[in-house]
């Protein structure tokens, strides 16, 4: 089996957040790898990395960074397929949005798109939109996977129509 999902992390410490995009890839069964490379510790690899990773047949690059998280934006720079930016709010960051902004403010002509902070799992699920486009099975998966979401959400509302604590809530 080989990957075609990469999620690139600048640290391991970046773990945490990158583990909801593992997660929710391997719920859905969809192959992917994970490593953690530099923009600024390892350029060398991430140039290899990035010029590589489509004749390895990777479809889509979710690489999440914070501080001063040029890794996504260096990845889109040196590879034509999608990249998605999690801005990642880490102990050296300024509230994360040194992170976001690295991401979001991307110059003409190199995007990233960008999912919320610390929302790896969002990114997963971009990555899998973006895959099923020209893959039925992935995109069977998406549309299960949010069909389950609107089931979810009519479980929540029998079971809140069930809570009688207050005095004037009327439904």
């Amino acid at each position: 089996m080989e990957p075609i999902v990469s999620i690139i992390m600048g640290s391991t410490s970046d773990l945490k957040v990158m583990e909801g995009a593992a997660k929710y890839l391997e719920e859905q069964g969809i192959p992917f790898e994970m490593n953690a490379l530099s923009a600024h510790r390892t350029p060398k690899q991430v140039l290899s990395f990035a010029e590589n990773a489509r004749q390895r047949g990777i479809k889509v690059i979710i690489a999440g960074a914070g501080g001063a998280a040029h890794l996504p934006g260096v990845i889109a720079a040196m590879t034509p397929l999608p990249v998605i930016g999690v801005p990642i709010k880490a102990s050296i960051s300024m509230d994360g949005w040194d992170s976001m902004l690295s991401m979001i403010q991307m110059p003409p002509g190199i995007p990233v798109a960008t999912v919320g902070m610390d929302n790896a799992t969002n990114a997963a699920i971009l990555a899998s939109q973006i895959i099923g486009v020209g893959d039925e099975a992935i995109m069977q998966k998406v549309i299960a996977y949010k069909a389950n979401l609107e089931k979810k959400i009519e479980k929540a509302n029998k079971e809140l129509a069930e809570v009688k604590n207050w005095k004037f809530k009327t439904n």
